[in-house]
């Protein structure tokens, strides 16, 4: 058994420290690995990814992450990763990475994502110049996750995005929103590969659970929709589905 624990839009910056700190001491009695889903900071300074740094940095789990449109705000982005690596964390953009874990090993393909919408109600790669660099964005994007995907041999694979691949997930929010806070193809990628589950944020006002067309489970673990400091979701176990395991 794989033990995940995974939150999202944590927002952190010198405010926040010490909020979730006690509760990620506490991580190796609960999980075997922390994955964060995107908006590590709140305005994506280099000063905030320092923050989240000292807050998530140096836990006794590997600490993997994707980074979201938060911490695009600043342009800052490059500089944000590599503090986050030179303390440790493992930033994903369109790369997976492999961990051995009780004799298992746990694929997880990471990246942030875009928009563009769902079936039936989505931006097309046509017309306007903008238009089609939007939507081209979000198919390169898609095609990154889709090719980190299979590029690992593992026991259990996990995507880990900051957009939503399914509008499951976003019940709650404003239908005007929905190609803000996800799109299909991301969806599409995931059912390409042997997924077991995959993880998303952005939707602070959205639901936990969805599925993807092809069956793959999918939560959303937006700080402000879990409400705690992460949960817990478990891998080849016994379960049919994934169980929430600690609270």
């Amino acid at each position: 058994m794989i033990r995940i624990a995974a939150v999202g839009d944590v927002h952190v910056d010198e405010d926040v420290l010490g909020r979730f700190r006690p509760a990620l001491d506490e991580l190796p009695e609960h999980a075997d690995v922390l994955l964060v889903a995107g908006d590590l900071t709140r305005h994506g300074t280099v000063e905030e990814a320092r923050c989240f740094a000292q807050e998530f940095g140096g836990l006794a789990v590997p600490v993997i992450a994707v980074l979201g449109n938060h911490d695009h705000q600043s342009d800052q982005q490059s500089r944000v990763t590599e503090v986050l690596i030179e303390s440790g964390i493992t930033v994903l953009e369109g790369e997976a990475t492999v961990l051995e874990l009780h004799g298992h090993r746990l694929g997880v393909a990471g990246v942030k994502g875009f928009g563009g919408g769902f079936a039936g109600a989505c931006a097309s790669n046509f017309g306007e110049r903008e238009m089609k660099d939007f939507v081209g964005t979000t198919e390169v994007v898609s095609h990154r996750l889709e090719e980190a995907l299979s590029s690992v041999q593992v026991d259990a694979l996990v995507a880990l995005t900051h957009y939503s691949p399914v509008p499951d997930t976003l019940l709650g929010e404003p239908l005007e929103i929905y190609p803000f806070l996800g799109c299909y193809q991301l969806g599409r990628a995931i059912d390409s590969a042997p997924t077991a589950l995959a993880l998303h944020g952005h939707a602070h006002h959205g639901s936990e659970r969805g599925r993807t067309p092809g069956g793959v489970p999918v939560r959303n673990v937006a700080h402000p929709v879990i409400k705690q400091a992460y949960n817990v979701y478990q891998l080849l176990s016994e379960d049919v589905d994934l169980q929430l395991v600690a609270t």
